[in-house]
């Protein structure tokens, strides 16, 4: 039977990484596949999953991997023991392909691991969640607008940004790791696949430009994100007959536009709300009135029916690379507004949405009333269309389990 190895350090479904890690281990198997997943052990414990679960490291191992972090800028340089276990693992599973999601996230060693990657002559495939694989320490740098990636890291402007080193800046050393260790995988080893078209065209700038991409856009349950009825949702959260525009992050740092949402709420009328799904009670007690803040909820249920309610969903990211919120939204019918930012727009059409230019606070507001005046009913028949033609999560994981049998093929 074929066998399936996928990494990622955390499994949560509240995570877009670990659902759709579980998801594609779950239509793998239905497809007669053996799945496993490799997970950061300190970081989740144990977790409810359908497929063989691989956990990496422990609680100290995490601890300590994040200390040298901190210290001394070595994020995915500690966990050499952990890592050389995971490494026996591997050969005890004897997978057919390897597929990595993200191995940062304190668990693992990228030397080690990729010191057996290269000679095991196992087909990777790396999906492309975010920019950290080919930087010198940052995992996204469009909002502080640096290239430095591009020929050689240092001096990070981001260096106390996730992960955050507290003294010492290696980026220079760490870049060059990275590309030690990445490309010495064989180029018909390895195949690279960014999430959006965006992080493919950086990727081809990057020291891995050689290799083979193939995009996979991320996909979503649209029997689950579908058009709700919303006056439960309503009365529960005191919306009444207010316009509801919507913004949904696991967490809201200043990147994700929080600020932009406090500045738009100066230029609402009294008929209009904005809802933040994310907040945390500490951001809570700064909202003004007109924006209610809820907690970060694992109930795709409730926020189905947040996405149905809202007249359009906000999402005025300064850096992003291909976010599910949009795709969630716009199969619960509502329109998405967002920046012109990385691959954010790669889900709008004139018919799903609007895209503004980045910091353009009044753009969002009008572009808001602008698909009020569409009307929700014409709005929700047009986005829920073009989901189910371009964001069913079958759809898109079936083209992972294509490249999996194409380069098993290959041999």
């Amino acid at each position: 039977m074929k066998r399936l190895l996928q990494i990622n350090p955390v499994l949560r479904v509240s995570t877009s990484t670990g659902r759709i890690m579980q998801e594609i281990g779950e239509l793998a198997m239905s497809n007669g596949w053996e799945s496993y997943i490799a997970y950061s052990k300190g970081r989740d414990g144990i977790m409810p999953c359908k497929s063989e679960l691989v956990p990496v490291g422990g609680k100290w191992s995490t601890l300590w991997h994040g200390v040298e972090t901190r210290l001394s800028d070595r994020h995915g340089l500690a966990s050499a023991k952990a890592t050389q276990q995971f490494i026996e693992d591997i050969k005890r599973i004897s997978p057919d392909i390897i597929h990595i999601h993200n191995i940062h996230g304190y668990f693992l060693n990228y030397k080690v691991l990729f010191r057996y990657l290269s000679q095991c002559g196992i087909p990777v495939i790396w999906t492309v969640h975010d920019c950290w694989l080919y930087t010198g320490h940052c995992y996204y740098y469009s909002y502080v607008g640096c290239d430095k990636w591009q020929t050689g890291c240092n001096r990070c402007p981001q260096k106390r940004r996730f992960p955050a080193s507290l003294l010492i800046d290696r980026s220079a050393r760490n870049y060059d790791d990275k590309k030690a260790a990445f490309t010495s995988m064989p180029k018909d080893k390895l195949t690279i696949v960014p999430v959006s078209e965006w992080i493919k065209g950086e990727m081809q700038k990057s020291f891995l430009k050689g290799y083979e991409f193939k995009v996979i856009h991320n996909g979503i349950n649209t029997e689950v994100f579908h058009v709700c009825d919303t006056e439960e949702i309503r009365n529960r959260y005191g919306l009444g007959n207010k316009h509801i525009l919507l913004g949904v992050a696991s967490i809201w740092i200043e990147e994700k536009g929080l600020e932009d949402f406090i500045k738009m709420s100066k230029l609402l009328g009294d008929d209009e709300i904005i809802v933040l799904v994310g907040i945390k009670p500490e951001q809570k007690n700064r909202l003004p009135h007109n924006i209610i803040g809820i907690a970060r909820t694992d109930n795709v249920h409730q926020l189905a029916e947040l996405y149905s309610a809202a007249d359009a969903f906000i999402n005025p990211t300064w850096q992003d690379n291909y976010p599910t919120v949009n795709l969630e939204a716009i199969a619960c019918g509502t329109p998405v507004i967002t920046y012109r930012t990385g691959g954010s727009i790669e889900a709008v059409t004139e018919n799903t949405g609007i895209i503004v230019e980045q910091g353009d606070v009044k753009g969002l507001a009008d572009a808001a009333r602008l698909i009020r005046q569409r009307g929700k009913a014409h709005n929700r028949t047009l986005c829920r269309e073009y989901a189910l033609q371009h964001f069913n999560k079958e759809d898109r994981y079936a083209d992972y389990l294509n490249l999996y049998e194409e380069l098993m093929a290959r041999g």
